[in-house]
């Protein structure tokens, strides 16, 4: 039986995930080795990728036990974190864009958000085709993979850029979870896989800072662009999960509180 579609049993500390527990381990030995070799923003990095671990991990036992009756909860989670994204991607990263290449800096965005859109076309491919893994675990961790890619990438061409875009940036990873282990629940699979996306990101940011994107304007204009709107459509892309029609709003119109 494939690791990523187990059943769980009853007790959680008993039906860990063998691929989530040897992501977790390979994640530790990164964040080690990381601050031990004094790589430059590491310690950033290091600490973006845990609070995105953390976030992740401690929402498994509530959406385990919730099994989405409080979609309330994922409303404000959804709505918060698109708007600190937003939020981030307009202070932080589009001004470094612009301030690099005023053209090629709204070019990358343009092509960020087209990207995005394109990823999310693929998306509904991805839904309808058969794959040996879980669908939400593939999606939840090609997601983390590609945001921290481009938070390695960003921070590790940056070397002053503060803490706080990156957090902004993993802000959305306690809903995501939350949402997540409620769906993996309901159909009775192991929730505890979702540590494997859950060291994404973390992972992904380490190995990818270690890349320099060359001194030319015009190609740090248009990567800082790309990422801004990335960024941008994956905030824009929370939001309809709380229009009407959505997967909250029928949990919330059995409830009589679809309007709320």
């Amino acid at each position: 039986m494939s690791l990523f579609t187990r059943q769980a049993p009853v007790k959680f500390a008993r039906s860990l995930s063998l691929i989530g527990v040897l992501a977790t381990g390979l994640f530790s030995i990164l964040s080690i080795y990381t601050l031990q070799s004094g790589i430059e923003n590491g310690t950033k990095l290091v600490g973006i990728g845990w609070v995105a671990f953390v976030a992740m991990a401690a929402a498994i036992p509530l959406g385990r036990r919730s099994t989405h009756r409080r979609p309330h909860v994922l409303v404000w989670g959804y709505g918060v974190a698109a708007g600190a994204m937003i939020t981030s991607a307009t202070i932080f990263l589009i001004p470094q864009a612009v301030g690099q290449h005023p053209q090629w800096g709204g070019v990358g965005v343009g092509f960020g958000l087209l990207a995005g859109f394109a990823s999310h076309t693929g998306g509904h491919w991805f839904a309808h085709a058969e794959w040996p893994v879980d669908r939400t675990v593939a999606e939840l961790s090609v997601h983390a993979l590609s945001a921290g890619a481009i938070i390695g990438i960003i921070y590790g061409n940056l070397p002053n850029l503060g803490i706080l875009l990156g957090l902004s940036i993993v802000s959305h990873k306690a809903p995501a979870g939350y949402a997540a282990a409620g769906r993996l629940a309901a159909t009775g699979r192991n929730v505890s896989i979702i540590l494997l996306p859950a060291t994404g990101v973390g992972i992904a940011a380490i190995l990818s800072s270690i890349i320099a994107l060359p001194v030319d304007t015009i190609v740090r204009a248009t990567v800082f662009g790309f990422a801004a709107g990335v960024f941008l459509h994956v905030a824009m892309d929370f939001l309809p999960h709380c229009e009407i029609g959505s997967e909250i709003h029928t949990l919330l119109s059995a409830s009589g509180d679809a309007h709320a």
